[in-house]
Order: C-alpha cells, then structure tokens, then sequence
C-alpha cells in the first residue's frame, strides 16, 4: 500500500521500519522541526527523521505536504500534533495509539498507565477524527504492565503496535471495519517536571511508580538527586530523612520508606545510593531531603 507516515520520536520508527520492510511504499515522511537536543547550540532531527533520510525516504516538517503526493492513507504514531479536519476528509488516517482506548486518550498516556498502577495496558489501532483520539478502533493488543519503566513499556508497546498495525493493513476485514470506543474515558495529559519531582509527602507506592516514569527528582539540601531505580522498604526511617542501612539508602516518606538503588547527581554519573552517599554529596552533614 502506497502511504505517508507522520511521527516524531524513537518509539515511531519501529513502525516506519515495520512499514518499509513488509513492502508498503512510504512516499513520505512527516515528522517534527530539527530541535536543540541536549547541551550546545546545535539543532538536530527527529529520531523518525534520521531513520527516514537513512532509507531515503522523503521528509517534510509540515502535514499540509501530505496534500501533494498521492497515498492511499497515512500512518500516525506519536506525531505530537493535531491533524487538521480538512486533511482528514482528503487523507484517511490509522493511529497506532498507545494505551487501550477510550483510557488514556492525549499526549502521555503510556505514562499514566504507569502512574494510576494499572496492570493491562496495549495499544489500539484507530481511525484518526478530529477530535483527540475518539476515532473508531480496528484492532486492540494488550500488554501487562507489571513493574515496568515507562521506557521499557514503550518500547514493548512499539513493537506491538507496528505488528498490530500491518495486521490491519494486510487484513481487509479489519481495516473495512471499525468499532465505536466504549467505555470510560481517561485523558492522559503531558507529563511536567513538576509530575516527576519526589517529597516526601508522597506515598510509597506513588514515589515508586514516579521513578518509572524517567527523571524523577528530589534535593538533597541544594543538589538535585535524580532517581533512576527505587524499591519499598520495611526499614523504619523518619519522614524527610536519609538512612544508610547495611548497603541501602532509605528515605523516609509519610506511609513508609523507599531503597535509593541508583541515583544521578545534576551534571555526573549514574551511582549506587550508597555511593553517592559515601562519595557524592556536597555536605556530609546534610541528613534531609525535600
């Protein structure tokens, strides 16, 4: 099938990829603006962009392109912006959404599955409409969750997608055929620092679950300490402090406590919370954390 593409990041180009190696005919790729990533003043494309130039597949950065090539209908996967109404009437798009829908429809919705402690989440296989992600599904595939990172459950969630989405494509009674969403509806809205920021004040499950997330942070006096791997603990420390106990790093939190397994100091390495504190921290005296 002749097609166009429009995605943006790392979790897209598995099914660019998938596309392209069962033989569809990818006339063009849409993606996002080359972007500063990282530190210095130099820009950089797309993860879909740099997959797309390698396969010499044409790029643009704006959806009105898909108006000038001729395509059966486009792909989007994590495109990260709305299609306009009048391109849908022109163009038909399938969505490989990440999450069972109508749970979690918006920007982050692998995210939330992994904040709310869900056990099952998938991917779904929709018909773009305008609205935010209200299409009709053609196909559903699900994926536990289990203690997953966000990162690791998204690329599991790509892989699956790419697979279920060329499933409808190869299949004329899936893709002829859709079924309304029923059920709740969620909304998944764009993860802030703010969501990812540590306290104290937080639950054990709740601290445990944000660390999946990917950059979550606390300070430790003035350094900012970001997590990267956390697990509960029976040991009985007090709300707000650090406690070496054994080999573990153990922070007190107001139903509980939480291992520090391995941390980053802005600007360093990834070490062990017991490292860090031995060899790490700015004030050997500084015992809280906020």
């Amino acid at each position: 099938m002749r097609v166009a593409f429009l995605g943006t990041p790392e979790a897209a180009v598995v099914t660019l990829d998938a596309l392209l190696d069962h033989g569809h005919d990818v006339a063009l790729v849409v993606t996002g603006p080359d972007r500063r990533r990282g530190r210095g003043g130099k820009t950089s494309p797309s993860a879909v962009k740099r997959r797309a130039t390698q396969r010499a597949v044409p790029v643009a950065h704006d959806v009105a392109a898909v108006r000038e090539v001729d395509v059966e209908r486009a792909v989007v996967v994590a495109f990260g912006a709305l299609i306009p109404a009048s391109l849908l009437a022109t163009t038909p798009m399938l969505n490989v959404h990440f999450s069972l829908l109508p749970r979690w429809r918006g920007a982050a919705p692998v995210h939330h599955a992994v904040l709310a402690g869900d056990s099952v989440t998938g991917v779904s296989i929709m018909t773009l409409e305008p609205t935010l992600d209200t299409g009709p599904i053609h196909l559903v595939r699900t994926v536990e969750v289990g203690e997953k990172t966000v990162d690791d459950l998204t690329r599991e969630l790509a892989v699956v997608g790419a697979s279920a989405l060329l499933e409808v494509l190869d299949t004329p009674t899936l893709l002829g055929n859709s079924t309304p969403q029923v059920g709740p509806v969620t909304y998944a809205s764009k993860i802030t620092s703010l969501d990812r920021r540590l306290s104290p004040r937080l639950d054990v499950t709740t601290f445990v679950r944000t660390v999946r997330l990917g950059g979550a942070h606390l300070f430790a006096g003035p350094t900012r300490l970001i997590v990267h791997r956390a697990c509960p603990s029976d040991a009985p420390v007090p709300e707000g402090r650090f406690h070496l106990i054994g080999h573990d790093l153990v922070v007190g939190l107001r139903d509980g406590s939480v291992v520090l397994l391995e941390v980053q100091p802005g600007g360093s390495t990834v070490v062990s919370g017991r490292q860090w504190w031995f060899t790490g921290r700015a004030s050997k005296e500084e015992t809280t954390w906020s």
